[in-house]
């Protein structure tokens, strides 16, 4: 059932296909080829952070555009597996861009970085906390209205986008975590801590969708 909604969601995205494909494995390529040592962080993290983000509002808008939430929610699809199959799109995307990050640095001819299992760990990490908080956000009070939360964060990428690239990497080339967990263990515990915040984040959307009037 859920993969169903979740190739529904795919199919609603399908016109931009290419061209976020082609920017899953072009951006993080460009990014880490304008920074110094301890670039492929923020080269895989803000790459993804951007694809995913386009084809979940693109696919936010295709629904609010046809009444699809009404729609579905009309069929035998109940709403918690509807909640469930929009985290479950948004996480697949975001292993997908991992996938050609992998290809990307292993075909493409400019020397860039794979990321371990560390800066795999804290991008998941991170990823989760900002979509952990869209989603909810946007079943709360709608496309409509949370559009313009997005928009203005679109707005804002070009003139903070510098400023966070530069936080990361050095927070890349510092110094690692005081835990005494080595960096492959301590990428785990992110991971970990990651679908903690991400089964958060769904039982709280799934809560206020339940009680959405449609």
């Amino acid at each position: 059932m859920h993969l169903h909604l979740v190739k529904k969601d795919f199919l609603l995205a399908k016109k931009y296909w290419i061209v976020l494909l082609i920017a899953a494995v072009v951006l993080p390529v460009f990014i880490q080829t304008k920074l110094t040592a301890g670039g492929e962080f923020p080269a895989f993290f803000l790459s993804t952070l951007y694809v995913v983000f386009l084809l979940f509002n693109t696919v936010s808008m295709m629904e609010d555009k046809y009444r699809g939430a009404a729609l579905l929610c009309a069929t035998p699809y109940t709403r918690t597996a509807l909640v469930a199959a929009k985290y479950l799109f948004i996480f697949s995307v975001f292993f997908g861009c991992f996938i050609l990050y992998t290809l990307a640095v292993l075909l493409s001819p400019v020397t860039i970085s794979m990321i371990d299992m560390y800066d795999f760990g804290r991008a998941l990490l991170l990823f989760t906390v900002i979509f952990g908080v869209l989603i909810p956000v946007q079943y709360r009070f709608g496309y409509e209205k949370s559009r313009y939360i997005f928009f203005f964060l679109v707005f804002l990428t070009p003139f903070v986008l510098p400023g966070i690239m530069k936080a990361l990497q050095h927070d890349n080339a510092g110094t690692m975590s005081p835990l005494p967990f080595s960096s492959p263990l301590l990428g785990l515990l992110f991971v970990l801590l990651a679908f903690v915040i991400g089964g958060i984040s769904l039982s709280i959307t799934i809560r206020i969708y339940s009680t959405r009037n449609l």
